[in-house]
C-alpha cells in the first residue's frame, strides 16, 4: 500500500453501536473532503470496497481520551485471509498511525490498539484480502491527542524505554488451546513532536517506534509499520493460533535508532 504515513480510506456507510452515557450511538463513517484529497496518495487508482461482511471495526463516539482510542478490529468472515490492515485517522497531522502485516498464525483476526486522536475524525481502516482492499471505520468525537503531554517526564519516559510486558488472558496456559489471547505492552513515549516539555514549553522532537514484530518461534504472528498516531506506551491486544512455542518474541526499532527485543514466556498472568 502505497505512503504509509499519508493518509486515506474512502467513505463507507456501515454502522455500529457503540455504549456511551447509557446509550448506543450509532457512528459510521462520515463524508470528509480531507479523505477526498488524499485518496489518490494512499491507493492510488486501486479499487476499494466495503468491508461489510469481511472485518469491522470498533471505536468509542466520544473518546475518554484522546491520546489513548481504543480501536478494535474483528473479522466476520473466517473464510477470509486478511494479509494487511492500514489504520488511517483522517484529520491527524500524520493521518495513517500504522500499516500492519499478519501472519496465517494469527487465524480469524481480533486485533486492537491505541492511537491518539487530534481533532474529531473519522478513523479508517482498509484491509488488504487476495481480492483487493476492503474499508470500513468509525467517526470519533476526541481532541488533542497529538499534543497531549506525556503521563512522565522525558527522563523517567527514557528510563524505562524498550521494557516490555505479554499478559495471557487464557485460563490455563497447560492445556491444548490451539486459540489463545495476549497483550503485549511497550514501555516507550512515542512522542508525536507536537507536545511540550512541560517545564521549558519547547516542543519535544518526535520520537516513536516506526517498526515493530510480534514472533511466535520461527513464525512471525504480526508486523507494524507506526508512525506518530500510535499512542504513548503502545498496547496491542490480540488472538492468535498456538503453535507450540514457549514465548513469543517482540522486536522493535524507533527513529532515534534504538533496538528492543525481549523473549515473553506464555505463562499466563491473569
Amino acid at each position: 500500500m502505497a505512503k504509509k504515513f499519508v493518509c486515506a480510506v474512502a467513505v463507507a456507510t456501515l454502522t455500529a453501536g457503540w455504549a456511551w452515557a447509557g446509550e448506543t450511538v450509532q457512528n459510521p463513517l462520515t463524508a470528509s473532503a480531507t479523505w477526498e484529497d488524499l485518496r489518490e496518495d494512499v491507493l492510488g487508482d486501486v479499487a476499494l470496497m466495503s468491508a461489510d461482511g469481511i472485518l469491522s471495526m470498533d471505536a468509542p463516539y466520544r473518546a475518554h481520551d484522546a491520546a489513548t482510542v481504543p480501536i478494535q478490529l474483528k473479522q466476520t468472515d473466517p473464510s477470509t485471509r486478511i494479509h494487511a490492515a492500514t489504520v488511517v485517522v483522517d484529520e491527524n497531522p500524520a493521518p495513517v498511525a500504522g500499516l500492519f502485516t499478519f501472519g496465517e498464525g494469527m487465524g480469524t483476526l481480533d486485533f486492537e490498539l491505541r492511537v491518539r486522536v487530534d481533532q474529531y475524525s473519522n478513523v479508517r481502516v482498509i484491509a488488504e484480502t487476495a481480492d483487493g482492499f476492503h474499508m470500513t471505520g468509525r467517526y470519533v468525537k476526541a481532541s488533542g491527542g497529538c499534543s497531549a503531554p506525556a503521563t512522565k517526564d522525558a527522563a523517567a519516559a527514557l528510563a524505562n524505554m524498550g521494557q516490555m510486558k505479554l499478559k495471557s488472558f487464557d485460563s490455563n496456559v497447560q492445556m491444548s488451546m490451539p486459540r489463545r489471547e495476549a497483550q503485549i505492552m511497550i514501555r516507550h513515549p512515542n512522542y508525536s513532536g507536537l507536545q511540550r516539555d512541560q517545564i521549558t514549553q519547547l516542543f519535544i522532537p518526535a520520537h516513536f517506534i516506526d517498526h515493530l514484530e510480534v514472533w511466535q518461534g520461527d513464525e512471525m504472528l504480526f508486523s507494524m509499520e507506526g508512525g506518530i498516531s500510535i499512542s504513548e506506551n503502545p498496547v496491542f491486544r490480540f488472538g492468535y493460533d498456538d503453535n507450540g512455542a514457549e514465548d513469543l518474541t517482540v522486536k522493535a526499532t524507533d527513529t532515534d535508532g534504538n533496538s528492543f527485543e525481549a523473549r515473553l514466556p506464555k505463562k499466563v498472568t491473569s
